[in-house]
């Protein structure tokens, strides 16, 4: 059997091969829908075993062996976007690269396995590779490219956002030193502005300094003790309720909810959790911060009612740089953007704790849970 002939007939069996070893790369692989993980390995291969069976010319065969490979259109954008997918999952270059070398081993260990191989075996070998490779090299240039957007988005945001809360504190300053030419009531406003941009710089700094550990290849520290979550949790509700006045929070306890955590990282959970919820949720909506202890584990709950998540979204909202579109307008346009860097720090800190952190949205209500289990967490540097 030709090998173009085997990659189409086998093609379901191939990719379930090598999605096994593309979830084995990534942390969260298991997480990762088939889709997801398969995305366009499909498509690639279906556009490499029509390019093998495409006749090639002398003077094609000998630039190719230079090094100078025209990859077929179809080959090149599923490259492209499978690189652009997986710098989106999370995942490094190394894995990128083990995935096409997964990819290629997957199909020529069946196909030689099964004796299929002719005469022409060695030609056909040879242009599958230089298809692999070139497809290999569109999917870590579009990627490559990908990173740098990222890395623009992220300082743009970032300056954005810096600017933002530092208008607004600078504004309400000048507002409080001319008191007598204001209105009633407005130098309590003005020092709620204060007050919630101070909050959110505070945040931003807090992200991006665990953010840069994190990189560094430092897990966040913590210092976990015997306590009880509930003073934590109404912490935060009270402090999102001083930030954001007018809108709704509620808070809802129950069971035991005495386990071992650190406190201050909680709180931080909590903050980037509920200012989520914030930005996303509609102002007219209530935002629950729930808390449920058992004989196993405590779960917090945060809930908004809003625009719903899409489904490929929330397989990649704990990643870093991340940004999903806000649903705030208006006098709050300036928090619309985010570092993306809240739910990767919030997933961090619950792992540290031995725990587990999901996103659900459906019929327009989003949910985070996090779950602390009661065996303990560890102080860890």
């Amino acid at each position: 059997m030709r090998l173009a002939d085997f990659i189409t007939e086998n093609l379901e069996e191939i990719l379930v091969e090598w999605e096994a070893f593309a979830a084995s790369l990534f942390v969260d692989g298991q997480l990762m829908t088939s889709l997801a993980l398969r995305d366009h390995a499909s498509q690639i291969l279906l556009a490499i075993a029509a390019d093998i069976e495409t006749s090639q010319t002398d003077i094609e065969q000998a630039y190719k062996s230079k090094g100078f490979v025209k990859i077929a259109e179809a080959t090149r954008t599923a490259a492209m976007t499978h690189g652009a997918l997986r710098h989106l999952a999370g995942f490094d270059l190394r894995q990128l690269a083990a995935e096409f070398r997964a990819l290629r081993a997957s199909v020529l260990r069946l196909w030689l396995k099964r004796d299929l191989a002719n005469e022409s075996a060695f030609y056909e070998m040879t242009r599958f590779n230089e298809a692999i490779d070139q497809a290999l090299a569109e999917s870590i240039s579009n990627y490559s490219d990908e990173v740098a957007r990222s890395r623009d988005t992220f300082l743009a945001i970032l300056g954005h956002d810096l600017r933002s809360p530092l208008s607004a504190i600078a504004n309400s300053g000048l507002y409080l030193t001319a008191p007598g030419l204001l209105p009633s009531g407005a130098p309590l406003e003005a020092a709620r502005r204060v007050t919630r941009g101070a909050a959110r710089m505070n945040t931003m700094i807090k992200d991006l300094l665990e953010y840069t550990r994190a990189r560094l290849g430092r897990s966040i520290p913590i210092a976990a003790e015997a306590g009880d979550m509930e003073q934590a949790c109404r912490m935060a509700y009270d402090e999102i309720r001083a930030v954001y006045p007018e809108r709704i929070f509620r808070l809802k306890i129950s069971g035991d909810l005495n386990c071992r955590f650190d406190s201050e990282r909680l709180q931080q959970v909590l903050a980037n959790l509920l200012n989520n919820a914030v930005r996303h949720g509609e102002r007219s909506e209530p935002i629950t911060l729930s808390a449920h202890g058992d004989a196993a584990k405590v779960t917090l709950r945060v809930k908004n009612r809003g625009r719903p998540i899409p489904a490929d979204q929330l397989q990649v909202i704990f990643n870093p740089l991340v940004q999903i579109p806000s649903a705030l307008t208006d006098e709050d346009a300036d928090s619309s953007t985010s570092l993306g860097l809240g739910l990767y720090i919030a997933r961090e800190i619950v792992a540290m704790h031995g725990g587990t952190i999901e996103a659900e949205s459906s019929g327009g209500d989003t949910v985070f849970s996090a779950q602390f289990p009661k065996t303990g967490a560890e102080a860890r540097p």
